[in-house]
């Protein structure tokens, strides 16, 4: 991640300490070369919010004292991530710490509570010799994966409603923070409501009085909130729901208008919240409901950007410049990487018509939603309860949804795609397994024959 000089430009007070005086420092904050095994003095003031220096250099196999000072006017901390190394203070404190390189390279430096490397307290420390070449992002030291990390569960979809008549409905849900699997070997911290991504599906009728209470758990770390699309009113709720750790508020509200709508958190930085996991569907259903299919499946793609490179090994933090450009790592379907596969697959038989409700969190990327070899015989786009037919592949930008139906008439493995293919390769894949009886007078396979040395070509026909 770069370190931009322009943390120095904030409206923040902050002080160049003891740094340039330390032992073995020059004026441009880095520690020169020593063969001397006598400790290194190094200073770093967090303010709010900023590290000063933000970018420092110090040798290898020498012991490094660290003294963090906090000027600014709440709690800060310092990581030296990919060391044991972890300073906190309270305002106007400051800790002590030691510690030696004995490996080369670039080593994060933030501050872990969070929010606060978003908002400018990161830099870089660079022990020995830097490797060469634009390799910051290969070289990132990443923790641990905790033990027993797994996938998070998935949602389902909320079950039709029966009733004709209009009721007063409660929904109760809750934020939590979660650290689980986004793909294999690779952890991150999801931010979630009720512990799923995407969170769980709604379902209400035209016309319903909603009363919804939204709770933050105390394990959280950060406020969070709630913006459903569905809502008429200020922030669509988002207003009234900054919810701190162990808090709750509830909002009441009635649901206008029939469609299939997206809810998110809405706490700045709210592509933060988003991109974290934080969104899921609410279903208003029109007065005589839908019409009726065999199956129902939910599903929504979200992106994820990471520090360190794709699949590495590690829990992995958000990369907030990478957010930023819109170029993510991953681009999933229900929060991870094969969220939709294996015995986690959609699974239907020949002959049924079968739902997906299909969303996007985003925060930045549209989808062309396609499921390989099908057909969408009824399309509701953008979530609207009139639909269109014959659609090979519909366009859901972030914060939209659809409704795609689908009569199965040939058996087999059906693969749910954006059709931006090269997400394909970021994670964005999920399966219908359809089983059943051939039907070969829909489809019927030929015969394959490979070619020999003498008639095959390559994909550039030589």
């Amino acid at each position: 991640m770069p370190i931009a000089s322009s943390h120095s430009s904030r409206l923040v007070t902050f002080a160049v300490m003891a740094l340039l005086m330390s032992p073995g420092c020059n004026l441009n904050n880095a520690v020169a070369p020593v063969t001397s095994k006598e400790p290194v003095e190094v200073t770093i003031v967090g303010s709010d919010f900023s590290f000063t220096p933000n970018s420092l250099e110090v040798p290898l196999n020498r012991p490094i004292h660290f003294t963090f000072e906090n000027k600014g006017q709440m709690a800060h901390d310092i990581e030296i991530v990919g060391t044991s190394l972890v300073l906190h203070a309270a305002k106007g404190a400051s800790s002590k710490g030691e510690y030696t390189f004995t490996s080369a390279g670039p080593y994060k430096m933030v501050c872990t509570i969070p929010g606060h490397k978003e908002y400018g307290m990161d830099g870089v420390l660079t022990a020995g010799t830097a490797p060469t070449g634009d390799s910051s992002k290969a070289v990132v030291q990443l923790k641990p994966l905790p033990a027993g990390i797994a996938r998070l569960p998935q949602p389902v979809a909320a079950p039709p409603l029966t009733r004709s008549s209009t009721a007063s409905v409660q929904i109760d849900v809750e934020t939590k923070e979660v650290t689980a699997l986004l793909d294999d070997g690779v952890g991150y911290r999801f931010w979630t409501f009720d512990g799923t991504v995407p969170g769980p599906m709604m379902r209400v009728k035209q016309g319903d009085q909603v009363t919804l209470t939204i709770k933050n758990s105390l394990d959280s770390l950060l406020t969070h909130s709630i913006d459903l699309h569905a809502v008429t009113g200020p922030g669509g709720g988002a207003k009234n729901t900054q919810i701190p750790p162990g808090g709750k508020s509830t909002i009441q509200f009635q649901a206008l208008n029939p469609g299939v709508y997206v809810y998110h958190c809405a706490t700045p930085k709210v592509a933060h919240h988003i991109t974290n996991g934080m969104y899921g569907l609410i279903v208003v259903e029109p007065p005589q409901g839908l019409p009726e299919v065999d199956r129902e499946f939910y599903a929504m793609q979200g992106e994820f950007y990471l520090e360190g490179e794709r699949g590495q090994p590690g829990l992995h933090d958000i990369s907030w410049p990478q957010l930023l450009d819109e170029k993510p790592d991953y681009v999933v379907f229900n929060g991870s990487v094969g969220a939709i596969a294996d015995n986690r697959a959609f699974k239907a038989k020949k002959g049924e018509t079968v739902r997906i409700f299909f969303g996007v969190g985003g925060p930045n990327v549209s989808s062309s939603f396609h499921v390989i070899g099908e057909i969408f015989d009824k399309l509701y786009r953008e979530g609207s309860t009139e639909f269109v037919t014959n659609v090979q592949t519909t366009t859901v930008p972030p914060g939209g949804a659809a409704i795609v139906d689908m009569k199965l008439e040939v058996p087999g493995t059906y693969v749910l795609v954006d059709h931006s293919l090269g997400r394909i390769e970021k994670g964005a894949a999920g399966y219908l397994v359809v089983e059943g009886e051939d039907s070969p007078t829909v489809f019927k396979p030929g015969d394959f024959d490979p070619g020999t040395a003498d008639n095959a070509h390559d994909e550039n026909g030589h």
